[in-house]
């Protein structure tokens, strides 16, 4: 038993469902399985239909990932990848948002967007709007890009290098918050219908920025939402893409290979957090991961095994080879894949000059199509390798990809809810309020410590003395 577990209020797992508006995810041909729906995923009822779900099962959150370009790097083209639809199609996640709040009332929404592809004024917008219409249950999974063919795409001329895109990055949500948090008082709106005053001008303020990236000029279009900054999600793992998460992220997504090397993970993040004068509790901590389970650990790895005769690891190795810039399809099985310098995941890339990687080393670790640690069992025995994981690395929580949709996530929580709960380790209802409020139990906003501070209106300000940053 572990120390945790043996307090009278040991630390509660924080779970998000992780998927994305695609066939394809993380567990890269399962889409064959016959079971399997994620083909429907360009139909709204497959969405609101989830979203129920996930929220029978007291789930905090749905994070949708989401990418700009195609995987085109394993074997210099695009084959593979339409025919096993590794992210493609895939579309807007954003979309999806309104329809899914409106079947649920607690279910948090975490949406990757790609700023690097975006206006900071029509995103903050967009956002704002969302917030308003979730009623305070919208994240931002902050990306700046990796793939060469986004910018292709885009119709600009490469990739931009790595720590370039993080210094556009501070800038794109410098503007963001000076929208969300500087432009509107809180008390802006009086819906006076006597004198004829739905907004006092006073108490509204034009935004003045003038950056290297971005330039901007006037009052921002959306009132003051619940949260008014979206929750602040984010996977930096570089220096850079560190500094910039242990900054502004309310929650990030690591990895690791050993729960050894996660805990120093998370230790380093609490450190940085801190540096920066936030708690170092200020952060929550997301480990993705794979589940496969059923009513016995002997059911459980028969359904492993009946799942991995559809998974396809070369898939997997097609994602991964865009991930890291690198066409995987060239190696052989049993050589060892050379470190190159790319613009992609820096963090992933770098595992090729820490270690020797080689091909089949890759394989084995995509024997579900996908690279994410996975655990196999019972409900009891899901629970307890959790509960560990957690309990040995100061993680908070984790997020759950699917295999066979949607019943990996129905398993999970028939199987292995029950028995968190059981253990003191999973909520048992939802607490009341916006997602930054159901995480932290500090309310709808973002903290005084947060950066955030510099940019607000006075009298939206939780401490009013504190100076104001120029706008200008």
């Amino acid at each position: 038993m572990t120390l945790s577990s043996q307090n009278k209020n040991p630390k509660q797992i924080i779970l998000n469902a992780f998927d994305m508006n695609s066939v394809g995810h993380i567990n890269h041909g399962l889409w064959t399985h016959p079971r399997d729906e994620s083909h429907r995923f360009n139909e709204l009822s497959y969405w609101t239909d989830l979203a129920q779900t996930l929220e029978q099962g007291l789930f905090d959150g749905l994070f949708i990932a989401d990418i700009t370009g195609v995987y085109d790097v394993y074997q210099n083209g695009l084959d593979l990848t339409l025919k096993e639809s590794i992210q493609l199609p895939s579309h807007d996640p954003s979309t999806l948002v309104s329809a899914m709040a409106a079947v649920t009332q607690h279910l948090g929404f975490g949406v990757t967007v790609n700023l690097s592809y975006e206006s900071p004024y029509q995103f903050a917008r967009r956002f704002a709007s969302l917030d308003h219409l979730t009623n305070g249950r919208i994240g931002w999974n902050i990306v700046t890009g990796y793939l060469d063919s986004a910018e292709r795409l885009i119709g600009q001329k490469g990739l931009k290098d790595h720590d370039l895109r993080y210094e556009q990055a501070e800038e794109f949500i410098e503007l963001c918050y000076k929208f969300w948090e500087g432009s509107w008082e809180d008390d802006a709106i009086q819906k006076d219908k006597l004198n004829r005053v739905f907004t006092d001008p006073s108490k509204v303020h034009a935004i003045q920025h003038q950056g290297k990236f971005f330039q901007s000029q006037g009052i921002f279009q959306v009132s003051p939402s619940i949260q008014r900054t979206p929750v602040l999600y984010q996977a930096g793992a570089s220096s850079k893409g560190l500094a910039f998460a242990t900054q502004h992220a309310e929650a990030m997504f690591i990895g690791a290979d050993t729960p050894e090397k996660l805990k120093q993970q998370v230790d380093k993040i609490r450190a940085l957090a801190l540096s920066h004068g936030r708690d170092e509790q200020a952060i929550k901590l997301f480990v993705g991961i794979s589940v496969v389970t059923a009513e016995t650990d002997e059911l459980a790895q028969e359904k492993l095994a009946e799942y991995i005769r559809y998974a396809s690891p070369e898939a997997g190795l097609a994602h991964f080879s865009s991930s890291v810039g690198i066409d995987l399809s060239q190696f052989a099985d049993d050589e060892a894949i050379p470190y190159k310098q790319t613009n992609s995941i820096a963090s992933v890339n770098n595992k090729f000059k820490e270690q020797k990687v080689t091909r089949a080393d890759l394989k084995a670790q995509h024997v579900l199509g996908g690279r994410y640690p996975l655990i196999v069992g019972s409900g009891k025995t899901v629970a307890e390798k959790l509960i560990q994981l957690l309990d040995e690395t100061g993680v908070d929580g984790f997020n759950l990809t699917r295999t066979v949709a949607p019943e990996s996530h129905q398993d999970f929580i028939r199987w292995v809810i029950p028995e968190l709960q059981e253990r003191s380790r999973y909520k048992t209802a939802y607490e009341t309020g916006s997602l930054r409020h159901k995480l932290f139990a500090q309310g709808d906003r973002l903290a005084a410590n947060h950066p955030v501070q510099q940019y607000r209106c006075q009298s939206s300000c939780s401490h009013p003395k504190t100076p104001q940053k120029q706008t200008a």
